[in-house]
């Protein structure tokens, strides 16, 4: 059996033997006995986005109480759950995110806790996923951003919506209603001032 430790874009953890691009953390969130997860989702306002492969490193999952692993379809999805770039494994990304979140969002020399506390704000509502009003119409959205309809969650590329699955992306039937923004409202304002987020193969199929 697969071992809970997916993600989806509403930062949801579910179980499925599909693979991610990214893995990344929320802290120790697991007890590595049982390599099962507590009843808590997240144990640090730092919630990061790591690569898959570093430095030759190798790690059974779940097996410690260093970090528990969580993977994400691709970067969209991680940023739409809430997690950003680690300044670690990934910090050629997270300096370019820094950057543009900083001129998205009009802040100068932050450091990564200072976005951590913006971002934690906007990714909850209590122990729920918060979601907010889309700032311009879907289809003005920059690659890379993430809505919810209905109980969907969407991608938006090039301009249109392709549905998302744990193992991939789809067109969606018909026109979304009332769609809502799952990407933090920051973040999307780093979007909008350069950052482009790695999308998984099947969004340009």
């Amino acid at each position: 059996m697969p071992l809970q430790n997916r993600v989806t874009p509403t930062g949801d953890i579910i179980a499925t033997s599909a693979r991610g691009l990214f893995v990344g953390n929320r802290g120790i969130i697991h007890d590595p006995a049982t390599k099962t997860l507590l009843n808590k989702r997240w144990s640090t306002p730092a919630w990061l986005t790591c690569v898959i492969e570093f430095r030759g490193r190798r790690r059974e999952v779940m097996a410690g109480r260093s970090w528990t692993e969580l993977f994400f379809l691709d970067e969209a999805t991680a940023f739409a759950a809430g997690h950003r770039p680690c300044f670690y494994c990934r910090r050629e990304d997270a300096n370019r995110f820094r950057a543009a979140w900083e001129g998205g969002n009009g802040r100068r020399e932050l450091l990564a806790p200072d976005i951590d506390a913006v971002l934690h704000r906007e990714r909850l509502d209590g122990r729920s996923k918060r979601l907010h009003a889309l700032p311009v119409p879907l289809a003005k959205l920059p690659d890379g951003a993430m809505v919810q309809a209905g109980t969907e969650g969407y991608l938006v590329a090039q301009g249109r919506a392709l549905r998302w699955s744990p193992g991939g992306y789809r067109e969606a039937s018909g026109s979304l209603q009332e769609p809502m923004l799952l990407t933090p409202p920051s973040t999307l304002r780093a979007f909008m001032a350069g950052y482009r987020p790695v999308l998984h193969p099947s969004a340009s199929r």
